[in-house]
């Protein structure tokens, strides 16, 4: 088909020297001869890089001794000889052929019949229709290293569209690079340079009206910059100070992001801005909140009040680990008040990394942003951008440093009061007098409240020790902890009023824990109320172990624990109830989308893959950011809740365990978990570690994608289900995790996207994006925990528009048979299943 083709090709006419347009009975070869746009400002034609004999369809100025290539068509693909066709097909696709070889090197792949290719004064390159006059195709679309006026570095929200440049492998070869300079439009929106997965710099976000500090992106005699931010479209582009100036944006394949202008009497490029300006650049130099300052080098600090978490490495200038986050703040009638907290400001900053919107937070003022903050036991940081939006940060602080003179913004972090400097100054007599006698009256108090509140935790403790010698448990790391827990105690009167007694049409699921009801409470706060059963198979362990450590949880993918209610506490001794009070997710569970045929369709693929990138952020932030180092051991799509906005949140810290700090791994001789999200060394040995999680998320992300539950399959010796099977000979075998298989044989065959779900079919689908997803997830599932990545690498992947270079290996449990000798299973009916190994 292809030969005929280029017999045909071979009666059109060449395309005569200098026109801007090639019709469908023309073509362009590779003999000197060049479409030229109408005023002469650009080329298009074949070229070969300097020190290379490789042909490239390339456009380029046309008035500039130099010749700089701006755009490149088959970078991936060159041609090794001059035997280059380009032409433009009767259907309206644009298609470059080696004639050579007889065969096609590169095509536009687009479609539009009674159409022309035209090369405009802008340096685009389109194929539009004759009549109308849209474009079908335009080059603009594809940049390559290169920014020209008019060329976009952002998204269209609307066709999930995305502009972004790479840079070329080298001076001599045009083909993608390994750096790429992209727009991140998740909360304020900035743009972030990956060398491969990893982020090496970023601007500073947009704050209404600039980036960062400001000076790299200020209109000065060579360009000037032009945002748009809206509902529809988010990118970054500039325009000429005047029609004598030719500038251009750049990525070059070293990774230097600069902004340059041809100097006519130099004869030469000359930079005008160089974004990379000093070591503070380098994205994350000084670790998770720490702050760099840059004088004749850079230096790391803690932001105030903050201390190094290796005080040695720190003063060895190993700055990786970052700072200690130290915050008090305790939750009130379901609202967080940080009442032992406060903010402090710090100018000229750039702002940190992963900045969130607050709701209707737009034409808010500094205090009322401050105020909607310090409610938040989350948010650890805010900002007023100069458009009056209050933005927050939740977790850690990333990537922050302070800018010497001009430029920057103001920063609010959140300390505690005593580093705040607060100091009672007084002058007279009178004052001092009056603040002798409150100072007696305030240490009586004190006394007072010390002795009330020291009974209190006895009374508490006393609870936990009960309820603790009447139950046999694992042991627990957290025991010594409990006296040391803050949580409001929700009265049962209340609780039962909010749930209309616990009424079943409150009810809104049932977990492993017990029933789940919704309720409000007096002030309108809608809670979910988890109401521990006395057919539980999980008991007071597991109540203790989520109230502790969710209780020391901070971060927006983390459902938010607002109290609980416990025996023996005077605030709920009626009937032994135990009950956990959350924030309620209005969206309920994951579960229920994504394996709902008719609520799946409402799910587009844009909000699968936010979710997605939501979940891993929750699990970095518990397995490396946190406080404490944290196992969640029960990941499957049940344990994810959906808030208002169809945010995910990570709920359910039942059997969730934490890791001390040079822990890489720890033994269990219960298994409690779900069958078919379970890790192979987990399910047969007992080991777990962050690893296991990673291949719980694996699993989620597979289920996601697919719209398939990962257990269900067919057997043909039996009709029970993956967990009947198990129980009954404890053999994972080939049939076990069968979207993981599925997968995994589909990958093999390069044919991974039949793996999506028929309900989101309909919706735009990022076919790069889906990709990236099933190859994430096969590199979690692998059988080998030391193989899977870390959430750190797994986010990385997801930034990036390339696949990974890591190919996946089998999955666990992937055509092979394990045994171990077990008791029998203990099942619930929520899939909950605790096994005991003999000695262990």
């Amino acid at each position: 088909m292809i030969i005929l083709s280029l017999i045909f090709l071979s009666l059109f006419t060449n395309i005569s020297l200098g026109a801007d347009t090639l019709s469908p009975n023309q073509s362009l070869w590779d003999n000197g001869h060049t479409l030229v746009s109408q005023h002469h400002k650009f080329e298009l034609g074949f070229f070969s890089p300097p020190s290379s004999a490789s042909r490239y369809l390339g456009i380029w100025f046309k008035n500039i001794s130099r010749l700089t290539p701006v755009w490149v068509a088959n970078g991936n693909n060159p041609i090794p000889d001059s035997t280059g066709i380009l032409s433009l097909t009767p259907a309206g696709n644009l298609v470059i052929y080696n004639n050579q070889t007889k065969s096609a090197v590169w095509s536009s792949n687009s479609s539009a019949a009674n159409s022309v290719l035209q090369l405009l004064d802008s340096g685009n390159l389109v194929v539009k229709h004759i009549d109308s006059g849209d474009y079908a195709w335009q080059s603009f679309d594809y940049p390559g290293d290169t920014l020209i006026p008019g060329m976009k570095l952002g998204w269209d929200l609307i066709k999930n569209k995305e502009w972004y440049i790479t840079s070329w492998k080298s001076l001599d070869d045009p083909s993608t690079g390994e750096f790429s300079y992209r727009l991140n439009h998740r909360g304020l929106p900035q743009i972030v340079l990956y060398r491969g997965l990893d982020i090496q710099y970023r601007s500073g976000p947009w704050d209404g009206v600039r980036f960062g500090n400001g000076s790299p992106f200020k209109p000065n005699s060579i360009f000037n910059p032009i945002f748009v931010f809206n509902s529809s479209h988010v990118y970054y582009t500039f325009e000429n100070s005047d029609s004598t100036v030719v500038s251009r944006f750049v990525v070059n394949q070293t990774g230097l992001i600069q902004h340059v202008a041809w100097s006519e009497k130099r004869e030469e490029w000359v930079d005008i801005v160089t974004l990379q300006g000093d070591t503070c650049d380098s994205y994350e130099m000084c670790g998770p909140n720490g702050v760099c300052i840059f004088d004749a080098a850079a230096d790391c600090r803690c932001l105030g009040g903050f201390k190094p978490k290796s005080l040695q490495d720190w003063n060895k200038r190993d700055w990786t680990d970052g700072c200690k986050l130290s915050l008090q703040c305790d939750v009130v009638g379901g609202v967080g008040v940080g009442e032992d907290d406060g903010f402090m400001k710090f100018s000229g900053m750039k702002l940190p990394d992963n900045s969130t919107f607050l709701r209707n937070g737009t034409g808010l003022s500094r205090e009322e942003c401050e105020v909607a903050c310090l409610k938040d036991c989350n948010c650890v940081a805010f900002a007023v951008t100069l458009v009056n939006t209050c933005v927050v940060w939740f977790g850690v602080l990333l990537d922050v440093r302070q800018y010497n003179g001009e430029g920057g913004q103001d920063l609010y972090v959140r300390v505690v009061k005593s580093e705040l400097g607060f100091k009672s100054k007084k002058k007279n007599i009178a004052g001092i007098t009056s603040g002798a006698v409150i100072s007696v009256l305030l240490v009586a108090g004190l006394i007072g409240w010390f002795v009330v509140r020291k009974g209190r935790r006895r009374q508490k403790k006393r609870a936990w020790a009960l309820d603790r010698s009447t139950h046999e448990s694992e042991s627990n790391p957290h025991d010594d902890d409990v006296e040391e827990m803050e949580l409001p105690l929700f009265e049962l009167s209340s609780v039962t009023i909010a749930t209309n007694n616990f009424a079943y049409t409150n009810k809104i699921g049932e977990g492993g824990f017990g029933p789940v009801y919704k309720g409000k409470l007096p002030n309108g706060q809608e809670i979910a109320v988890k109401r521990l059963s006395a057919t539980s198979g999980q008991g007071i362990k597991e109540f203790k172990n989520e109230v502790i450590l969710i209780s020391k949880l901070q971060h927006r993918n983390l459902v938010r624990l607002l109290g609980c209610c416990i025996p023996l506490v005077k605030k709920c001794v009626h009937r032994e109830e135990r009950m956990l009070v959350y924030e309620y997710m209005p969206n309920g569970s994951l579960n229920s989308f994504i394996f709902s045929q008719t609520k799946g369709k409402s799910l587009e693929w844009r909000r699968r893959f936010d979710i997605i990138v939501g979940v891993a952020r929750g699990l970095l932030y518990l397995h490396r950011d946190s406080r404490l180092r944290i196992i969640h051991r029960d990941l499957k799509a049940s344990n994810i809740l959906l808030d208002i906005d169809m945010n995910p949140r990570i709920s359910d810290f039942g059997i969730a365990r934490e890791f001390g700090g040079d822990q890489s791994e720890e033994n269990t001789k219960t298994i409690i978990g779900t069958y078919g999200y379970m890790s192979p060394e987990y399910a047969i040995k007992g080991s777990f570690s962050i690893k296991s999680d990673v291949f719980s998320f694996g699993v989620l992300v597979l289920e996601i994608v697919s719209g398939k539950r990962n257990r269900g399959f067919y057997h043909a010796d039996h009709d029970l289900d993956l967990l009947g099977h198990v129980c009954i000979h404890f053999l994972i075998d080939e049939t076990s995790f069968h979207s993981s298989k599925f997968a995994w044989k589909l990958w093999n065959e390069e044919d991974a996207m039949k793996l999506v779900a028929d309900s989101i079919q309909s919706s735009p689908v990022s076919e790069s994006e889906v990709l990236r997803c099933i190859q994430v997830a096969l590199l979690c599932v692998q059988h080998r925990a030391e193989d899977r990545p870390t959430m750190a690498s797994v986010l990385s992947m997801f930034e990036s528009e390339n696949l990974a270079p890591t190919q996946p290996k089998q999955p666990g449990f992937y055509g092979e048979t394990f045994t171990a000798n077990t008791d029998p299973c203990i099942v619930d009916n929520n899939e909950m299943t605790l096994t005991t190994l003999h000695g262990r």
